[in-house]
C-alpha cells in the first residue's frame, strides 16, 4: 500500500514498480516525467509518480508502445464531439481509464486531422495538380501518337511487301500464260504438220 504522505527513494519505488532504477532514470526521460528533486538534487517520488509509472506499466502490459504510451500521458485534454458541441475534458494519468478506447479516440482524432489537412493541401495546390495531370495526359497521348505512328509505318511496310508479292506473282503468271500460248502454237504446228502428212 502506498501511503500518500510519504516520500519515496528511487529504490524503494523500484521494488513496488518493478523497474530496475536505472529504467526509473530511463523513463522519465523517455515519458519527459516532471520528478521531484530535494535540496540534495536528489529525486524522490511521491504516490503521484508512483502512480504514474504503474499506470505505464498497465499500458505496456496492454501492449501499447513507449510512443503511444507517452502520446496518452501527453494529451490529457481530448476534443469529444457531441450533439455537434466541442467540449474539453482533462484526462489525468493516474485515473481508471479504458486505454484501449483512449487509444482509438487519439487514432480518430488524428486520422481527423489527417484528412483535413490533406484536402487542405490538395486544395492549395490544385493548380499544380491540374498542371501536373496535364502533363501526364499530354505524355501519354504524345506516346500513344508514337505507337499509332509506328503501327502505320509497320502497315505501310507490310502493304509494300505484299504489294511486291502480288508483282512478283503477276509476272509469274504472265510468264507461265506465254509458255502455255506457245506450247499451244507447237501444238498446233505439230497436228497441221501430221495432218498433211498424212
Amino acid at each position: 500500500m502506498i501511503d500518500v504522505d510519504k516520500q519515496y527513494s528511487i529504490s524503494e519505488v523500484a521494488e513496488l514498480t518493478s523497474y530496475p532504477p536505472h529504467v526509473l532514470r530511463y523513463y522519465e526521460k523517455e515519458f519527459e516525467l516532471d520528478i521531484p528533486r530535494n535540496e540534495s538534487n536528489h529525486r524522490y517520488y511521491t504516490y503521484a509518480e508512483i502512480e504514474i509509472f504503474q499506470y505505464i506499466k498497465s499500458l505496456q502490459d496492454k501492449g501499447f508502445s513507449n510512443k503511444q504510451i507517452k502520446l496518452i500521458l501527453k494529451s490529457p485534454e481530448l476534443l469529444l464531439n457531441s450533439n455537434e458541441e466541442t467540449a474539453l475534458t482533462n484526462i489525468s494519468p493516474v485515473e481508471n481509464i479504458d486505454p484501449v478506447k483512449l487509444a482509438k479516440e487519439i487514432s480518430l482524432s488524428l486520422q481527423e486531422g489527417f484528412f483535413d489537412e490533406l484536402t487542405r493541401i490538395l486544395e492549395n495546390n490544385k493548380e499544380y495538380n491540374a498542371q501536373i495531370v496535364k502533363e501526364l495526359l499530354d505524355e501519354i497521348t504524345a506516346l500513344r501518337n508514337e505507337l499509332n505512328s509506328k503501327e502505320r509505318d509497320v502497315l505501310i511496310c507490310e502493304n509494300a511487301k505484299l504489294k511486291m508479292k502480288v508483282k512478283e506473282k503477276s509476272y509469274e503468271i504472265a510468264e507461265l500464260k506465254e509458255k502455255i500460248k506457245r506450247l499451244e502454237n507447237n501444238r498446233n504446228i505439230f497436228q497441221k504438220l501430221f495432218k498433211k502428212g498424212s
